[in-house]
């Protein structure tokens, strides 16, 4: 759920907020729910939207079936990543779902490309509202506020009925798991909202959403995933397809894949010393092998971890030093263990 676990504060109140470090535990150890009304949803109706789309992100939407969704890139003609995105399947629209930091840009890019296909783009952020939920107990919060789904693979969707409304659940990607997402008319937030925190729910904040992220490893567009980056660099093969046919910047990523590897790869390291400042150069022998793109101290029951975020050339991963400034840093499996 790469950006898909950043939140929002909850508006017009603090009650159930407090201690990030509980906070974050309650996300990997029991239940922690979040306000994703940060997050932009739109709806594409119109007779080509399946090919449209298809033909601009690099994951396979054209064979989804209904219910189902994927993570997906967009790139410029260079393989540069513009945005990353989810796309679902819906039958009578397929709604893509982003970070609302990058709504202009991704409206802005659909706008370029719809030139005489049927394709209509309309914002739901006005009348669709989303709560999240992660850690091992996400399940049994849903169950004690009485929600009933069918089974659902990741990035699969269940219309359901609860207390006489219509909502959503939707089982989020495996990078997040244990994960899940309720969907529901806007009007209707605050009544799923207490219900889950009635249910066992801890409500959390952007602070413990971000430490989140980092302990699983899931890299965030414009900090971790920037404009220059290509995809292979990145290591979330998930966002790609390789035999679905032409998208923008589809060359650049098929020729990475036939020439089988690039420079430097997304990796996640273990730090020694002071934590490194976000943009330190990592060196190897004096040499510049990578960057540093994020960086944190997980308060994990264990103790604090810490741990940073970035890129590093292939030839240096095995290296026995690498240094960010005055620390020290090892490069580390992600999502980092608790």
């Amino acid at each position: 759920m790469p950006s898909a676990v950043q939140s929002v504060p909850l508006a017009g109140s603090n009650v159930g907020f407090g201690d990030h470090v509980a906070e974050f535990r309650a996300l990997i150890g029991a239940s922690g729910i979040y306000d994703l009304r940060g997050r932009c949803k739109i709806a594409l109706t119109g007779g080509d939207r399946v090919r449209w789309l298809n033909g601009m992100v690099t994951n396979n939407v054209r064979d989804l079936a209904v219910g189902h969704g994927v993570y997906a890139f967009l790139l410029n003609p260079q393989g540069q990543i513009q945005a990353d995105l989810y796309a679902f399947q819906r039958g009578e629209d397929i709604l893509v779902d982003f970070d609302s930091a990058l709504r202009e840009k991704v409206l802005g890019l659909f706008d370029h490309y719809i030139i005489a296909d049927d394709v209509e783009v309309a914002e739901m952020n006005a009348s669709v509202s989303a709560i999240g939920l992660s850690g091992p107990k996400s399940v049994e919060t849903l169950k004690n506020a009485g929600f009933v789904w069918p089974d659902l693979e990741p990035l699969q969707l269940g219309d359901v009925s609860w207390n006489g409304l219509g909502v959503t659940i939707l089982r989020s990607g495996e990078e997040a798991a244990p994960s899940w997402q309720v969907w529901m008319g806007s009007e209707h937030y605050s009544k799923v909202w207490d219900a889950l925190i009635a249910a066992g729910g801890k409500p959390c904040q952007s602070d413990a959403l971000e430490l989140f992220r980092i302990a699983k490893g899931i890299p965030r567009y414009g900090q971790d995933i920037r404009e220059r980056d290509l995809p292979q660099e990145t290591r979330q093969e998930r966002a790609l397809h390789f035999t679905k046919g032409c998208y923008i910047g589809q060359e650049i990523v098929e020729r990475i894949r036939s020439r089988g590897a690039v420079h430097r790869l997304f990796s996640g390291f273990r730090v020694s010393g002071s934590l490194p400042a976000v943009g330190s150069k990592i060196e190897s022998q004096a040499k510049e092998v990578g960057e540093v793109t994020t960086a944190a101290i997980l308060p994990f029951e264990s103790g604090n971890q810490l741990v940073a975020l970035g890129y590093i050339r292939r030839e240096a991963m095995s290296a026995k030093e690498l240094r960010a400034g005055e620390s020290i840093l090892t490069v580390a499996n992600i999502p980092f263990p608790t």
